[in-house]
């Protein structure tokens, strides 16, 4: 799914208005249908509509009419069912306007709150309120103070949050910002128009406060802000719906940011040949184990062989390689013995090389770590320990080959790697921080980022907290070393294996739970995971 920009969306807008004819308003009426709908399922407790579902006017009339699902709300619950609309003076407010009067033809019981100035309030927004005046209903100036309309919005059915859209870039202000906990006070569900207000459409950043939706309702394209920091915490279930722009200006700008999904890595998995044999599907090496850590390579190396690895070796210290041994079956271990050239030979054997899970900070291995780093030309992923020693020698990474290497730090990692996080922006400091170093770079953490050297992220819906406990990325850093052993570029490698690694959480947590759930549970879920994606991919060869 490709993610616009608040300048994207602003540009469009404008060419389908002001170049291509399309009223405003209409696209104002649309964008309020899919609010108004979303809170009739919301409030009957029915599924949302398939992305991309657009009414006709004709079949919104019907509604009004009584013979739709906005009407059917009011036989489901046994009265009227009520909604407070939290509305602010721009056209994001319009949008929340309408929605009122759509609810209100619909024969619920609504209360419109404007949270700002009268005076400016945009011409669209004024044409929706004399629609809803029409209608019987009204535009009142929220008060704070007023009990009344407290209480109100305290026992509504649903709220509808229009109060801003993704043009803000500032902490909300009174009286927006009681409106805003005012509904997060509330135990009614909240569907948010766009975006919920407070978030920052392009970070995911909230300015000051922001609102606790269950739904979102994004017009035409989803925003970065819905799925990256604490905006994915707040929009709930995302829908995106289409209010008329022509798909022609939707696929004229060009999205660097895209949400990753079951459909990108079915396209992305390598396909297996039927007569391949363990060379085929890569031949691969993994440095790391120390004292106290030999299960971080063993786990990396099991989450590479249950990602189809063919060969898989292990490079570990000497002291601690008996330890390692025992625990491997199917993984071969190797012990650093003798020069350093008679390893980096071997490891120049290899399709790709892993470095960093457990290995420890000793000089020899920090040595042989960034001499891998210096003389293999090609694809190395960097991991743990990887990074701590590549952080010192930061010249070592800019001097590889372009999109050779691929870095997976978590915040402090990447923070001493010299990346920014401070602002809030992990989308934006993980995108610079691949173009400069024309790495890919894999962000972890909620929606894990990947970042490519051209400047384009994918954001990864999969994964749940079950999964943050420590050897999790130590199976990833080995799915990622798998896929690109098999033959997969480094940047679609690290895309595939982090959705098939969330996933392969998702499905242990529905197994075991998330407290529970251990990183060995998430190995044996790979299969699976790979599984549905194969799936995916038969389905698509059968209907062509």
């Amino acid at each position: 799914m490709r993610l616009a920009t608040a300048e994207q969306m602003k540009r469009m807008d404008h060419i389908a208005i002001a170049e291509r004819g399309i009223s405003s308003l209409a696209l104002m009426e649309r964008a309020a249908q899919g609010v108004a709908r979303a809170a009739g399922r919301l409030v009957a407790g029915k599924s949302l509509p398939e992305e991309g579902e657009i009414l006709s006017l004709e079949a919104l009339e019907r509604e009004h009419a009584g013979g739709g699902p906005l009407s059917q709300v009011r036989n489901a619950l046994g009265k009227r069912p009520q909604a407070a609309v939290f509305a602010g003076p721009g056209n994001n407010g319009g949008d929340g306007i309408a929605a009122a009067w759509l609810l209100t033809r619909a024969g619920w019981q609504v209360r419109c709150f404007l949270a700002g100035a009268r005076e400016k309030m945009t011409a669209d927004s004024r044409a929706m309120e004399e629609r809803l005046v029409r209608a019987g209903g009204a535009v009142e100036l929220y008060d704070p103070q007023d009990r009344g309309q407290a209480v109100f919005a305290a026992h509504a059915d649903v709220l509808v949050d229009a109060l801003f859209g993704v043009g803000l870039n500032s902490p909300l202000r009174e009286p927006a910002a009681s409106a805003v906990a005012l509904m997060n006070r509330s135990g009614a569900p909240v569907v948010c128009a766009d975006i919920p207000s407070g978030v920052e459409t392009d970070t995911g950043r909230v300015l000051g406060d922001a609102v606790r939706g269950d739904i979102t309702v994004t017009f035409s394209m989803a925003k970065p802000g819905l799925f990256v920091g604490k905006g994915a915490l707040l929009a709930g279930e995302v829908a995106v719906h289409h209010i008329g722009i022509p798909e022609d200006i939707l696929n004229w700008e060009s999205y660097p940011t895209c949400l990753a999904e079951a459909g990108l890595a079915a396209d992305w998995l390598p396909r297996r040949p039927a007569d391949g044999h363990k060379g085929t599907f890569g031949k691969t090496l993994i440095l790391g184990g120390s004292v106290g850590f030999t299960g971080a390579p063993v786990l990396a190396a099991r989450g590479a062989l249950r990602t189809g690895a063919g060969l898989v070796s292990i490079l570990t210290p000497e002291q601690v390689w008996p330890i390692l041994a025992a625990k491997c079956d199917e993984a071969m271990a190797r012990p650093i013995r003798g020069e350093y050239r008679e390893n980096i030979a071997f490891a120049q054997g290899c399709d790709a090389v892993l470095i960093g899970p457990g290995l420890g900070r000793e000089r020899h291995t920090d040595r042989l770590a960034l001499s891998l780093l210096e003389e293999l030309k090609g694809p190395v992923v960097v991991d743990a320990d990887g990074i701590n020693a590549l952080a010192e020698h930061m010249d070592i990474l800019d001097a590889r080959p372009a999109g050779a290497t691929v870095l997976t730090p978590h915040d402090g990692e990447f923070a001493r790697l010299g990346g920014d996080l401070s602002h809030g922006d992990r989308l934006g400091a993980a995108r610079r921080f691949a173009e400069e170093h024309r790495c890919v770079l894999v962000l972890k953490g909620h929606r894990t980022i990947t970042a490519w050297p051209d400047g384009r992220c994918f954001v990864n819906p999969t994964g749940n907290s079950g999964m943050a406990k420590g050897g999790s990325g130590d199976i990833l850093g080995g799915m990622i070393l798998s896929l690109i052993g098999q033959g997969l570029d480094p940047g679609r490698a690290a895309v595939c294996a982090v959705w098939l690694h969330g996933r392969a959480g998702d499905l242990a947590a529905a197994d075991k739970g998330e407290y529970g759930m251990l990183p060995s549970d998430l190995i044996e879920q790979i299969p699976y995971a790979i599984k549905e994606i194969e799936e995916i991919r038969d389905r698509r060869d059968f209907i062509i």
